[in-house]
């Protein structure tokens, strides 16, 4: 009986029992060529001689068996990659820890009866106010910081005899010249730990809520 064409399909999956120690060797690149190896020996010592395998078989074949061992082989490399990944944001986020973070909203983030807060100009202004509001509307407090230069700046307020939970957030009031100048406002929240759920970094702030890493506009 004559051999059929070589089947390349199961070098790296198939090949082999069942037992822990055959599987790993399933994966194995090596391995994979040496089974090709062998069997294609056996393939060209029980072909046909009045139909031998053509060259063109043959380069087919050897691409296959470089085409499954390339892919096991890039399989194992992005796996080593994962893990330095997740290595690399274990250190990240535990260097996160005591730190502030900034995350868009118009509330002021607490440490004792000081609010923290702040602020991105989207230009130059003159006249730059923050008034901190409460539940009711009503304006608790007035900041003024004159002429400020555009971009991100930060702020505390001084809430002794005010209780926290009565404050709603603030506003920024920018002008310059008359003419009102865009601003973001930011919350301010220290990082009290870290956590990884799905690939994911998670954040615990001092306010008892947890987020993104992504949500966060920076870090101070």
């Amino acid at each position: 009986m004559f051999a059929t064409p070589l089947d390349t399909s199961s070098l790296g999956t198939t090949v082999g029992s069942t037992t822990g120690t055959s599987a790993k060797n399933n994966m194995d690149p090596a391995a994979s060529q040496d089974r090709f190896l062998k069997l294609l020996v056996a393939q060209l010592n029980n072909q046909d001689p009045l139909n031998p395998m053509d060259n063109a078989q043959m380069t087919t074949q050897m691409a296959q068996i470089n085409t499954v061992s390339g892919i096991q082989e890039l399989n194992a490399t992005l796996k080593g990659m994962a893990a330095q990944f997740g290595s690399m944001q274990t250190l990240q986020g535990t260097s996160l820890i005591g730190r502030e973070a900034l995350v868009e909203s118009n509330k002021l983030g607490f440490d004792g009866t000081i609010g923290k807060g702040a602020m991105r100009l989207d230009a130059s202004a003159s006249q730059v106010s923050v008034e901190v509001v409460g539940k009711n509307g009503e304006v608790l407090d007035t900041l003024d910081f004159g002429a400020l230069t555009a971009g991100q700046h930060s702020f505390n307020w001084d809430g002794t005899g005010i209780d926290p939970n009565q404050v709603a957030g603030f506003r920024v009031k920018a002008s310059d010249g008359g003419q009102p100048v865009k601003s973001t406002t930011y919350s301010r929240q220290t990082v009290t730990s870290v956590g990884f759920a799905n690939g994911t970094m998670n954040l615990q702030l001092q306010d008892g809520s947890t987020l993104g890493y992504d949500q966060v506009a920076t870090f101070l």
